[in-house]
């Protein structure tokens, strides 16, 4: 497997306590290679996803490609509507430097909180909050 059982745990902990307090979504997928720039991939993954079928278009995608050491973030427009490019950097760079001590899990749980953040302050929890996407780790 590309990340251990106990990584993948840490990652769906951060994403379920990320989306405690927003009617955002946060997925991560992680797959070995990346042969375009990830962002691109990242995109395309999004809608295969179906990421972009949120009630308010406010889903965050994280895709890493470990062996290729690629990373890229694809907000829908929801979210991408209410921050700037570069929020979107700080993400990449936080996650980056962590990725570069080779802790790529603590990275993007990093990556996570800071989003989880941002949702709640454009996208708090409503009361008929469902949870329109998985927080397992696709691959």
């Amino acid at each position: 497997p590309l990340v251990s059982k106990s990584d993948e745990a840490r990652l769906v902990k951060a994403i379920q306590l990320a989306e405690l307090k927003t009617s955002g979504e946060i997925h991560v997928h992680i797959e070995k290679t990346c042969n375009e720039d990830p962002l691109v991939t990242c995109k395309k993954m999004f809608e295969k996803l179906n990421m972009h079928q949120t009630k308010d278009r406010n889903a965050i995608l994280f895709f890493l490609a470990i062996e290729s050491k690629s990373f890229a973030v694809w907000g829908d427009e929801g979210i991408h509507q209410k921050v700037n490019d570069a929020f979107w950097k700080s993400i990449t760079d936080t996650a980056i430097g962590y990725f570069k001590q080779n802790d790529l899990i603590t990275g993007l749980e990093k990556a996570v909180e800071t989003c989880g953040e941002k949702l709640k302050l454009y996208f708090p929890i409503a009361a008929d909050d469902k949870n329109e996407l998985s927080n397992e780790i696709s691959y």
